[in-house]
């Protein structure tokens, strides 16, 4: 039977955000998302929350109101996140701290807020949804790449902060995914993504949110600090 908890997803308004929240709803858990418009599709069963992780006070409204609908925040998976991809040459001092500002301080900041309520309850946990990106860089993707290694340095330190208090932090990194914005791509550049992922096809969301399920289990009680490529073999080299 499931330990019913109190699970965040940041930006679970869609795409893998959305997989991971879908999944844990129907795990029994009570589920909330956040998503800067306050609106999302298909959430029968989830607390939709507007929230703006660059913001502050717009996240601690958030967890304060999702404290008081169902509950402290107990498993958190930090997934929000924007791009702004450009060459180096061609990229502003915004775009490049725009997206640093959402990707990894928007999650230390909802992070933050969160670890107090888990503190006190010596249980928690936190999943962090980085990019095989962060892990070997990408063209055209300084500042993405730049976010995306930052949380797993932002988590390793979260998670020899908080282990003597039963929470454990981690990191997830997708490889190439069936999303909107995936299939956006033209066939010729998704054709050369998969050329390099060994088991010859896209990750699906649900995939995923597989491995976000099992780390913020019981059964992942002795894991943390660590990163999980979830990306068919893709960061091998």
């Amino acid at each position: 039977m499931v330990n019913e908890r109190v699970v965040l997803v940041t930006g679970g308004n869609r795409g893998i955000g959305q997989a991971i929240a879908r999944r844990f709803a129907a795990a029994g858990h009570r589920v909330a998302i956040t998503s800067r418009s306050g609106a999302a599709d298909d959430t029968d069963g989830i607390l939709v929350v507007n929230a703006d992780v660059t913001d502050t006070a717009s996240v601690d409204a958030a967890v304060s109101q999702i404290e008081e609908t169902l509950g402290p925040v107990e498993i958190l998976v930090s997934n929000a996140g924007i791009t702004r991809d450009g060459l180096v040459l061609r990229m502003t001092d915004e775009d490049f701290t725009d997206v640093l500002d959402a990707n990894l301080t928007g999650g230390f900041r909802v992070a933050r807020r969160v670890s107090k309520s888990m503190m006190r309850n010596r249980w928690g946990r936190m999943i962090f949804i980085s990019s095989i990106v962060g892990l070997g860089g990408q063209a055209g993707q300084a500042n993405y790449a730049a976010s995306k290694a930052g949380l797993i340095g932002l988590s390793k330190s979260l998670a020899k902060e908080f282990a003597s208090r039963g929470i454990t932090s981690n990191v997830v990194c997708p490889g190439p995914i069936e999303t909107d914005m995936l299939m956006a791509l033209t066939d010729e550049q998704r054709a050369a993504m998969l050329s390099v992922v060994p088991v010859g096809r896209l990750g699906q969301g649900d995939e995923i949110a597989a491995a976000v399920e099992f780390l913020a289990s019981e059964s992942a009680a002795f894991i943390t600090g660590t990163v999980l490529p979830v990306d068919g073999g893709f960061s091998m080299g």
